[in-house]
């Protein structure tokens, strides 16, 4: 079986303090999330995550399935 390589890419929404996380194995798509509002503060520290910031933001209940 080979590897699977799996990328995380974020794009952030300004006017609705929102993230959207997208979740690739091997470049394709997997599943889409949305991040739950934030509050201004909540949102500018979550800004410079990095993907493992992301991938640990993952186990948390603060997101939903798009």
């Amino acid at each position: 079986m080979k590897n699977q390589i799996e990328t995380i890419k974020v794009r952030a929404n300004q006017n609705d303090l929102t993230f959207t996380i997208r979740k690739y194995i091997n470049r394709k798509l997997s599943v889409k999330y949305r991040t739950i509002k934030m509050t201004k503060d909540e949102f500018d520290s979550e800004e410079m995550n990095t993907e493992s910031d992301w991938k640990q933001f993952l186990k948390s209940d603060d997101y939903y399935v798009v």
